[in-house]
This record gives structure tokens, sequence and C-alpha cells, in this order.
């Protein structure tokens, strides 16, 4: 019986190609989309997951009286906490910036290479994480000056040789220093730890090997710069633990700075546990919801098409199911009858969706930046909802269709007076409007997100970035004789007839700051003032003139004050916010003024406008500008042309006087930009998602208009006989479809409007949205529409009406 019933089915499927070549097609296609972005979602939450103690593992944070939280502590408190809780089994500390530098495998012929996914771990990161190690044991990297490579950088590094017991040295702020390889691992995509090589933290407990960097101490309680984690004990409660941890540091921190301690479980590490979830994350749980959201509304497309072509093609269906009731079929065996046909026709849409997806693959990872495929959504439990939903869905739109047809009255049917009902039209044109609807929600999300994208990347900064070249500072040779050869490179730069301007910093627009830091304070200062937070860079007197950074009130450095030792430094420039934020009333007040920073007086000598140093989703930081001359960014503005042979040049006179340092430099307005790559992806994503939407909806339009017309072929006839021209029958067949579009761009405005008003909220400075963008996606909707129903309409209309009275 069941054998028979796929028979039918299939003899029907090939009767009906037509409709089953856009039902199918539509089906393919929403659930190519649907299983593309739900191998996203299963790779965001498998990430982490792979650590075998991952489920006892946490995060130590701290968090502000804002209740802002940072994931960077001071490394004291871990050992120290050990000693007292015995709720820790063990712990874990490493950092990712402060090890930055250039690396070079022993060997003065060996070329350097600069490295910044690179950081220092504590002797036992690879019992405590599981990254699979692939030569060496995990124990050896418990000793001082030993590094572990990643498969990539010991292929980089050693092509072919074998690098177990081979020296690499490290050349960064701690100096030159010589460690030797002892293993070699390889990193999970799905890991939020992503080192290329790591270097062990037992080095740093020498206090020979800090060059002076007093703050990098591992025993400190005042310098935030490493990553803490604690494995707990079985049973124990983290929330009761995480107020011990708060008690904890009140009782040891001896100068009180507002800072608590809180505890996230490696497992939310990436994507929060709930979207009101404030602790920080290298995910966006808001985003996977969303895109979640969408693949839905996809796939829910399809399956409108489904439903509609299925119950509007039902007329034609309605004589069989008639004979058949007539000869002694029950309606069970009926809707037996139709959800095989449902079964057939989406498992074919299923085979063909995954054929599809293959061809789609390389793109859709283009477009999201992450190595994807069914191995991440066959390996998480977001397969099973992947399987249910994929399941429900085909259920409930081939029962409908099934009931619908299996409830026709047989006398009726036979007799040739089934009449369409007005259930069946209505329920037809609200999954139109349904569709268009999602379709438009998406084409005007996707407009507002390219929209906001353009206004972050052009909006003037109140800086110039255009044209300035940024030349990482040399790590290798410095020496007795290194400040000579800096001031000569400099002068070097400053004698090429390209360079309009030149300066040197600690950091540069676009890269961050040198670091941020609290205890600022004015004679007026109310209490709590001391626990705000300012940010600090280094630059040298040519700063602001080569970045055009507009001085508001006082004056800039000189190039004496810049060369004075940190430590001997008196002077200080402000921007406007810092200036509000010290609680100064104008600039000029603040040029009467000193501040105070750790029982030091420093003279505010200017006050600078504000200007983006970062991007636009977050407000302007309140900066404080240390004058020094830095080499840690060499920037210059050239003139326009010759970019590759005046940059040769450059790199001929950075070897002149820092050979054996790889030459690495960037375009400022480039890096700076580097900040919107997540916008851009999801814009192209949102493009993809809005594009594929349109065509299956227009594919079920497409369908419905056939079936139409099909079904008023005698009245387009008798039409065209009373002298109807084809554009008379062509709007009078497309009218209805495109009243229903353009209810559904009503519906769909204000939901848009809504939703991009709520996402707009993430960025401090952003777009208005403007009536015309819903007037002119409206427009091209509307469009859409009547090309996909006039082809098909003007094709009819055409057609000599003998031969449609004939056909009739």
């Amino acid at each position: 019986m069941i054998k028979n019933y796929f028979t039918i089915a299939k003899r029907n499927l090939w009767r009906n190609k037509r409709y089953s070549f856009i039902n199918i097609s539509g089906l393919a296609m929403g659930i190519a989309a649907f299983l593309l972005i739900l191998e996203y979602i299963g790779f965001e939450k498998s990430i982490n997951g792979f650590h075998k103690n991952g489920a006892h593992i946490y995060r130590l944070l701290n968090e502000n009286e804002k209740n802002e939280t940072s994931s960077q502590v001071e490394p004291g408190w871990a050992p120290k906490a050990k000693e007292i809780f015995p709720e820790i089994k063990d712990y874990c500390r490493f950092e990712d910036g402060i090890c930055q530098g250039v690396v070079r495998r022993e060997g003065d012929k060996n070329e350097p290479f600069r490295e910044e996914n690179i950081g220092y771990a504590e002797g036992n990161f690879f019992e405590f994480f599981s990254f699979p190690i692939k030569r060496g044991q995990a124990a050896s990297f418990k000793q001082s000056n030993v590094t572990f490579l990643s498969q990539q950088a010991a292929i980089k590094y050693f092509g072919k040789d074998d690098p177990i017991g081979k020296e690499m040295v490290l050349f960064n702020q701690f100096g030159k220093t010589y460690y030797t390889v002892k293993g070699i691992y390889t990193i999970p995509d799905n890991s939020d730890i992503k080192f290329d090589m790591v270097f062990s933290l037992e080095t740093l407990k020498n206090p020979a090997n800090l060059n002076d960097n007093d703050w990098a101490n591992l025993d400190n309680l005042n310098s935030s710069f490493i990553y803490t984690f604690f494995h707990l004990n079985d049973r124990v409660d983290d929330k009761i633990f995480e107020n011990k941890l708060a008690t904890f540091r009140e009782e040891y921190k001896k100068e009180k700075d507002g800072i608590t301690f809180r505890l996230q479980p490696l497992d939310n590490m990436h994507l929060a546990s709930s979207l009101s979830d404030t602790y920080p994350t290298t995910g966006n749980l808001k985003y996977v919801y969303i895109i979640g959201l969408i693949a839905l509304l996809i796939l829910a497309i399809a399956w409108f098409n489904y439903v509609n072509l299925s119950t509007a093609n039902s007329i034609k269906r309605a004589n069989e199911v008639g004979v058949r009731k007539v000869i002694g079929a029950s309606q069970q065996s009926l809707v037996f009858q139709f959800l095989s046909e449902s079964l057939l026709t989406n498992v074919i849409g299923l085979i063909s969706a995954i054929a599809l997806l293959q061809l789609l693959q390389p793109l859709f990872n283009n477009i999201i930046n992450k190595p994807l495929s069914l191995h991440y959504l066959l390996n998480s439990n977001v397969w099973i909802m992947g399987l249910a939903l994929l399941v429900i869905g085909s259920l409930l739109s081939g029962a409908y269709t099934a009931f619908s047809l299996s409830s026709f009255n047989p006398v009726q049917t036979l007799k040739g007076k089934l009449i369409k009902t007005a259930k069946g039209a209505a329920l037809r044109k609200s999954l139109v409007v349904a569709q268009f609807t999602i379709s438009i929600v998406l084409i005007l999300a996707t407009t507002f997100i390219y929209q906001q994208l353009q206004f972050m990347q052009n909006k003037n900064l109140g800086i110039n970035i255009e044209q300035v070249l940024v030349i990482r500072g040399p790590e290798i040779g410095r020496d007795s004789t290194f400040k000579n050869r800096k001031a000569a490179f400099m002068n070097g730069i400053a004698q090429q007839s390209f360079v309009r301007q030149y300066s040197q910093s600690g950091n540069v627009p676009g890269n961050g700051y040198n670091y941020s830091t609290a205890g600022f304070t004015q004679p007026n200062s109310k209490k709590g003032d001391e626990l705000k937070s300012y940010s600090i860079t280094d630059i040298d007197e040519n700063y602001m003139n080569n970045f055009e950074i507009a001085i508001k009130a006082g004056r800039n450095f000189t190039a004496e004050e810049c060369a004075v030792k940190a430590s001997e430094n008196t002077k200080v420039v402000l921007n406007e916010r810092a200036i509000e934020s010290l609680g100064f009333t104008s600039a000029a007040d603040a040029l009467q003024t000193k501040i105070q920073k750790d029982g030091e007086q420093l003279e505010i000598i200017g006050v600078v406008k504000n200007y983006h140093h970062l991007g636009m989703q977050q407000a302007i930081d309140p900066i404080v500008f240390y004058p020094k001359k830095s080499s840690a960014y060499f920037s210059a503005r050239l003139t326009p042309g010759n970019w590759q042979v005046n940059i040769e040049k450059l790199e001929t006179l950075y070897k002149k006087y820092f050979s054996g340092n790889p030459f690495e430099y960037f375009f400022a307005d480039e890096n700076f930009n580097k900040q919107y790559i997540t916008e851009q992806q999801y814009s192209r994503l949102f493009t993809t998602a809005s594009v594929w939407a349109i065509i299956i909806a227009c594919l079920g339009l497409f369908g419905l208009t056939t079936y139409t017309i099909e079904t008023r072929t005698k009245e387009i006839g008798i039409r065209k006989i009373m002298g109807a021209s084809v554009f008379t029958i062509t709007r009078l067949l497309s009218k209805d479809f495109l009243l229903l579009v353009l209810l559904a761009i009503i519906i769909a405005c204000p939901l848009a409007w809504w939703v991009m008003s709520k996402w707009l909220q993430n960025f401090a400075y952003r777009i208005h949205i403007e009536w015309w963008v819903f007037a002119l996606i409206g427009v091209i909707a509307l469009a859409i529409a009547f090309l996909t129903v006039s082809f098909q309409a003007i094709k009819a209309a055409i057609i000599n009406p003998v031969k449609s009275l004939r056909t009739e």
C-alpha cells in the first residue's frame, strides 16, 4: 500500500512538471539557506566545547561600579586565591598582548617575523586546556624558556625540519630571550584561544627577564594584563564561590578601586548565557538569534510556496478525489496519499538542497569568514533542532494540503460544481503577504546596515588618516646605539621629498591605546572621580600635525619635552572628553589647574578637540597624551602617486638603520576600517538572505500567476474578442497580486523601522532612519513583483483568443 502511495505520488509530480519544479526549487533554496545558517549556529555553539574539563572551568573577571566587566585581571590574585580556597582545584593564566614582538629561528641568516598572535602561558596550559599535542609532553611546558609551536608555525619557521629541541629567539619589550621548542600542538577551528605559539610564563617569574618592566611582575595586584581561569572542584556552587572571591578581593586590595570579582563559565565565554548577560564574550548571541530567525523565515517562505501552489492546484485534482471517494477510498487513505506526495516533494527538495549547499558552501564561508561544513552541524545538538523543524514544517505544510484536498465533496466535484472557497483564497493571499513582508523587511534591514556601514567609514573623524603610511617599529637591535639610529631614521624620513609630515607614537588611530588607567583627579574632584578610566597614548611633537588633530586651547608638546624620561615628565595634553570627565567647566579652566596622578602633579599644557581614535561603535574616550619619542609606530603622510616606489625607498631606509627587523607597514585608513569587519560580514549576509528570500517569494508568485492564468483562460479569450488590449488584460491579471505586495509593504515598513531602531542603538554614532528609504524599497518590491507577474500575464494576453477558447 505504501509503495502504491509513492508510485502515484511520483506520477503526479511528473505529470505536473511545472508546479513540481517550482515547488521543489523553492523548497531546495529554502532548505539550503536553512542548513547553511544552521551550520553557522552549530559552529558558534561548538566553540570551546572540546575542552574535557570545560564544565568546571571559569574565567575570572573584573567588574567596576558601573557594572562594566573586563576579562583581564591582575596576575597576583590567582596564586593567592589558590592558597586560600579549597574550592580551586587548579588555575591557569595566559596573556595575548605583552608578548607580541619579533620572532626568529636561532641563526642570524633566518628570516624574522613579527608575531602578534602569540602569548605567555602558565606551565600547566596544555594540561588545563585540551589542545591536541602532536609532539612533546605537556609537562615540559612547565620549564622556563620553553615554547610550544602550532603546526602552522612549525612549518613556517622550520619547514620539513624537526623543530623539537631547536631554539627560537623572541624580541619584545622584555628584550632578547631564547626559548627551546619542546612541543607541537594543533588549534581546533572552534576555539577562542588561538595562539600560533606560546611561551612559558615561568620565564617572567625571573625578575632578570622583566627588563625593568616591574608592572609585569606576576605577583602584582595593580596591573591588569592577564587572563585567569579557575578549575573548580566538583559540586562547587559558582555563585557562592563568586561572592567569596569578591570578599577576598576587598580584604586584600589595599587601595580601594571599586572593582569586584565575577566568574564566567568557559561555556559562556564565546556566547553569553542570555541576551541580558553583560559579561565580555568573543561572539555575539544576539546575532546568532537574529541569523537563526532569518533561517526560519526563509524556510517558512519556501513552505508557504508549497502550501499556496498545492492548494491552488487543488481544483485540477478535484475529479481525482471524487472518483476515488466514489469507488470506496476513505478520507484517511486520501490523506496518506497526499502526505506521501508532500513527503516525496520535501525529500527531493532536501536532496536538491544538499547538492545546492555544496555549491554555495565556499561562497557562504567567504561571506562570514569561517571554515564551515556539514561537520559542524552534525557534530552538535543543533542538528536535532534543525531536523525537528524540517520534519514538523514538512508535516504541517503537507497535512494542510492533504486534509484540504481530501475534504472535497465527491458529488459536487464529479458534477463540476466545485466552488473555490473564500477561505482558501484568503489563505493563499495571506501567505503571499507574509512572504513579501519577510522579504521586504530583510531588504530594508540590508539597506540600513549598508547605510550605517557607509556612515561609519565616511564620517569626519576629527583627524585625517588619508595617505598616512604607518611603519611598525623595530624589536631587534635595541642596544646602546638604538636611540641614535632611531633619530637618524626619522631624519631620513624627513628628507624624503614625498613625505609631507611624519611622527612617532606608542599607538595610532584604529589600533587602540598604550593602556588605560584610573586615578586622575583635580583639586575640585568629587569622591569616586578617581575611579574614572582614561586612555593613555604616547606621542611626539609631530603627532598632532601629522594626523591634523585640532588644538582647542593651549599648545602642543615641544621636542625637548618629548625627550624627557617618563619618570621625569610633568606635562600632558588632554582631549575635550577628558576635560569633561575631570570636571573642568572649560578648556581654559583646565589650563590653569594641575591634575594629580599617583601623587604626582601634572600640568595640562594643551586641550585638543575630540576625535574618533576608535570606530563609531563606541563613544569617544577621555584621552591623556604623554610626551614620548616612542618607537612602536612611525607614521608618514605621503604625497599621492608612486606608492610602491616610495614605500620601497622607506624600506631601504628602514633596513639601513634597523637591519634584521622585518619591514611591516599599513595605511592608517585601511587599518582603521578593519574595525568594521563584523558589520561588513553581516551586511553581506543580510544582502544574500534578502536576495534569496525575494527569489523564493517570486518563485511562488510566478507559480500562482501561472495557475490564475490557467483558470481564467476562457475569460481572457472572451475579453480579447470583446476588444480588450494586452495592457488592459495584463493590468487585470496583475492588479490583485500587486495589491497583496502593497499590503506587505505597509506591514513591513513599521516592523523594519522598529527592528533597525533597536539595532542602531548598538552604535554610539549612527544614521537617522529616513522615510525615503521605505518608499524606495517599496517601489523596488512592487517593480520586482510586477515583472514576475507581468511575464506570465503578457504571455497569456497575446495568445490568440480562438486558441484560448478551444483550450478551455
